[in-house]
Order: C-alpha cells, then sequence, then structure tokens
C-alpha cells in the first residue's frame, strides 16, 4: 500500500505516456517506441516543472522498469537456435561490436565526451540500441539526461540506416535472390531492433523474397542481444575497481553486480528449455508451439522499455540536450561507419556476397 502511495502517481503517468507511444510505434515501427515516448516526456517537461508528487514513480520507472524489461527480453532468446542460425555470423558480430566499443574509447578520450555517454552510444551501436542501453545504464549508474542522449544518437542512425541501406545493398551488389547477405548486414550493421526489421522487410519486399531476410536478420540480431551479458559483467568489474581507487577504499564486487542479468540468463535458458522439450500445454498447442507461450512477455518486456523512456524523457532537461549534442552524435556516426565497413568487409573476405 506505502508503496502505491508513493509510486503510484509517477508510474500512472509514465503508463499514460507509455500507450499512445506504443501505439505510434506500431504504426511507425522505423521510429519505434521508446523514441515516441522519449519525445512525449520531454515535451511535457518543457511545460511542466514541479514533479514533486510523481517523482517517486518516475524515478521506480526508469531504474527498476527497466531492468525488468531486460528480464523480460531474455525470454526472446532461444539460445539452442541462435548458437544453430547465428553461428555463421558471429565473426561478423564479434568484429563490429569490438569495433564500436574501440572507437567509442578512443573518441572519449579524443573528444573529452563524457564516459558514461560514451559507453551507452558505444554498447547502443555495437549491441541492440535501446535494449542494450536499458540493460547498460543501471550497470554503469547513468543519469537520465545521459540515457536521453545516447537513444537520441542511436535513433538517428536507426533511421538513416533504415532508409538507406536497402539502396546501399542494391548498389554493391548484394544477391537478389536470396536475403542471406542483406539479412546478415542488417542484423550486424543496423542499431536497434525496428529498424532491423524495417531494412530487411523492405529488402523481402523488393526483391519478392518472402520473410528469408528478415528471418535471417532477426536471428542475427538476437544473437548480438547476447553480448548484453559480458559487456555489462566487464562494466561492473570496472566500476567496483574505479569506485575502488577513487574512494581508497574496497568495494565489494556485489555492490554493482548487475544481477538483474542473472535473471535476463534465466529466462534465456527457460524459453531455450521449453522449446528444446517441446512442452506441451493447452496455451502451447493452441498458440502454436512452445516458443508461443514466451511471446506476451517479449511483447512486455518491449512496453516496459516504452515506459521506462517516458520517464527519462520526463526527468531530461530537452535544451540542455540539444546544446551538449554534438559529440555525441559525431561519436554515434563514427561507430556507425565503422560498424557498416566491417560487415561489409568481413562479409566479402567470407565470401558471403
Amino acid at each position: 500500500m506505502d508503496f502505491i502511495k508513493k509510486n503510484g502517481a509517477g508510474l500512472l503517468l509514465c503508463l499514460c505516456i507509455a500507450i499512445p507511444a506504443w501505439l505510434l510505434g506500431q504504426a511507425v515501427p522505423v521510429v519505434g517506441g521508446p523514441v515516441f515516448s522519449i519525445l512525449i516526456g520531454m515535451v511535457l517537461t518543457l511545460f511542466w516543472k514541479d514533479k514533486t508528487k510523481v517523482q517517486p514513480g518516475i524515478g521506480f520507472t526508469s531504474k527498476k522498469v527497466l531492468q525488468y524489461a531486460v528480464i523480460l527480453l531474455g525470454f526472446g532468446l532461444n539460445l539452442s537456435e541462435i548458437a544453430k542460425v547465428g553461428a555463421q555470423s558471429l565473426p561478423i558480430i564479434v568484429s563490429t561490436i569490438g569495433t564500436s566499443l574501440i572507437v567509442s574509447f578512443v573518441l572519449c578520450k579524443a573528444m573529452k565526451v563524457p564516459s558514461n555517454i560514451s559507453t551507452l552510444v558505444g554498447v547502443g551501436s555495437s549491441i541492440c540500441g535501446g535494449s542494450a542501453i536499458a540493460a547498460t545504464a543501471p550497470v554503469i549508474d547513468a543519469n537520465e539526461e545521459e540515457v536521453a542522449q545516447a537513444i537520441s544518437v542511436i535513433f538517428l542512425f536507426n533511421i538513416v540506416a533504415a532508409l538507406t541501406f536497402p539502396a546501399l545493398g542494391a548498389a554493391i551488389g548484394f544477391s537478389t535472390t536470396s536475403g542471406e547477405a542483406f539479412g546478415i548486414f542488417a542484423g550486424t550493421a543496423v542499431n536497434d531492433t525496428s529498424s532491423v526489421t524495417a531494412a530487411a522487410s523492405t529488402w523481402d519486399s523488393i526483391y519478392h523474397l518472402g520473410t528469408q531476410t528478415l528471418d535471417k536478420a532477426v536471428t542475427v540480431k538476437l544473437t548480438r542481444t547476447l553480448a548484453i551479458i559480458p559487456i555489462t559483467l566487464v562494466l561492473a568489474v570496472r566500476r567496483a575497481r574505479k569506485a575502488e581507487s577513487e574512494n581508497g577504499g574496497k568495494i565489494s564486487l556485489r555492490q554493482v553486480f548487475p544481477f538483474f542479468i542473472l535473471f535476463f540468463i534465466g529466462a534465456s535458458l527457460i524459453t531455450t528449455a521449453a522449446t528444446a522439450a517441446s512442452v506441451i500445454t493447452t496455451v502451447a498447442v493452441a498458440a502454436g508451439g512452445p516458443a508461443e507461450v514466451f511471446l506476451p512477455m517479449k511483447d512486455l518486456s518491449k512496453f516496459f522499455i516504452v515506459m521506462a523512456m517516458g520517464a527519462i524523457g520526463l526527468q531530461t532537461d530537452v535544451v540542455k540536450l540539444i546544446k551538449s549534442g554534438a559529440k555525441p552524435i559525431l561519436m554515434g556516426l563514427s561507430c556507425w561507419i565503422g560498424i557498416t565497413l566491417v560487415s561489409l568487409g568481413l562479409q566479402h573476405v567470407m565470401n558471403i556476397w
């Protein structure tokens, strides 16, 4: 009861932002619900300065609900299927992730971009856009404005990629009778799931390939998502060591360990085990298979991310965001170009195109 009294108003506000943002995201998938949600929150904040009554609920949504979203994201990952289909793209995935992280690290030092923003842009560019930022933000203790800045950068290059990559694929000679090459390209070089889907679906539509490209791109994208696990754990260790050196005392890893990632792994294992065992229940049979049982949880994960982005928008100074946006955008552009070139180069070396 105390929880509802303290957080209820803020949670309700974030829910009221998330519902229209979700619907807008369904109508315009190339933009996506999280971006609409964060924009609505930012606009509201321009006119609503005193949010004292709703602030506790907004804070809970931007922190805890974001972690719940990452946990539920695990129900979308069938590890055995990803291992089987995603193996071909693994060298490209590892290389593009490494490229993005190295570029963001170098530019962080060279351009003096704040460390948290640099980390979020690097991870968001290399892994899976908003989902990776959602997982990483609590681990590095990023504030709302830093998350908003990173999301904005990722969104910009998502749009550019979704609109230009089909034309680029045709120009450089990707096969138009198979969705393999473009599917791997979209899955490794486009940041967020919504834009991966948009680009791959466009290629399928133009060349009448059914869902060949989309199936390949989504599997590669889900394989990339697994990189959330090692990266968040490494960042947790790094944060603990940094805290020790700054404070001069011993900091337990347990204090900064992202325990929600363990639940994320657990959810992935449950999905994998249920699918492998072909669990037969009334619900599963009606839905068409074990994997379908977890579909509502995947959708709930996406909705929680939309909700959390609304909360982050409500705590973001949009004027300050615009003024400080040039360096993160340049960093995002550099990461995006690096990922694109590495993805294309390795596909060529591996004779995929």
